[in-house]
């Protein structure tokens, strides 16, 4: 295992002082720019986890790739999110996650978006199957679903 970035505090830091992050971003750019911005933070950093693990271009198979990110990613990993499920229905990918950095603590009801958990999933799989993909978060933990969905389409 790597060093620890912190000698004293170690790698990790507090989902409230991430979601202060959020919030500010969100105030000094708009929504709409924020999104953009910790989206595409989040597929860096996707890509960044997917190139530390040596698995660029080599899983074929969503049950490898769900596993793998999940250890990632969940309890055992960064606790970005805890990935469920991946799943094809034709030709789009949907990632099954709860406990996403995004939504926690967030009241029931809210419109915030899994922004950067969403990146990080997106650049994740991108770089794991070696494609081009588009990203939308389609069913919400804060909107009634029993998680949050990420689905991606093919986007060459």
């Amino acid at each position: 295992m790597p060093e620890s970035l912190r000698p004293q505090l170690g790698d990790f830091s507090s989902i409230v002082c991430f979601k202060a992050v959020v919030i500010g971003i969100e105030e000094a750019l708009g929504e709409k720019a924020a999104a953009i911005a910790l989206t595409t933070a989040g597929r860096s950093r996707g890509k960044q986890i997917v190139e530390s693990l040596g698995l660029s271009g080599s899983v074929d198979s969503l049950d490898v790739v769900q596993v793998t990110l999940s250890q990632a990613v969940g309890k055992d990993g960064t606790r970005l999110c805890i990935i469920d499920k991946i799943v094809t229905e034709g030709d789009t990918i949907k990632v099954y996650t709860h406990e996403t950095v995004c939504s926690a603590g967030e009241a029931q009801g809210s419109e915030r978006k899994c922004t950067f958990t969403l990146g990080a999933v997106w650049g994740a799989l991108e770089q794991i199957l070696d494609k081009r993909l588009r990203g939308v978060h389609t069913e919400s933990v804060l909107r009634g679903g029993t998680h949050d969905v990420f689905e991606f389409t093919n986007r060459d």
